[in-house]
């Protein structure tokens, strides 16, 4: 099948109104597709993944665990911590990162559709 549309107007209009009512506004969905692109690098998603398995780890820690440089983790961190998936403390001269809630949640629901 080459065509993905259909041959004729078949709208099922209140159907269509229904869902339509029901979804967010453009607006609305720009800070969860944020979140979804930050995590839709291989590079981000393999720090997420190193930072889901511990409570908290620095710049160096992730550098060695991944296998990548410490300047490109740091990048990286950046945006995870940018798109509220990762937070940072400091801890005398260390920066300390965990993931957020909503990095967790949004890791598992990542790899449930890697799993499927």
């Amino acid at each position: 099948m080459t065509d993905v549309r259909c041959d004729l107007l078949c709208l099922d209009l209140p159907k269509a109104e229904a869902i339509r009512a029901e979804l967010p506004s453009a607006g609305d969905l720009d800070e969860p597709a944020a979140r979804m692109k930050a995590l839709g690098d291989p590079t981000r998603l393999l720090i997420a993944t190193a930072l889901a398995a511990t409570d908290e780890l620095c710049v160096c820690d992730l550098g060695w665990v991944t296998g990548r440089a410490e300047n490109l983790v740091s990048h990286h961190v950046r945006a995870l911590r940018s798109a509220g998936l990762a937070a940072s403390r400091r801890e005398g001269k260390m920066v300390l990162y965990t993931l957020t809630d909503a990095g967790r949640a949004l890791l598992r629901a990542a790899n449930e559709v890697a799993a499927s």
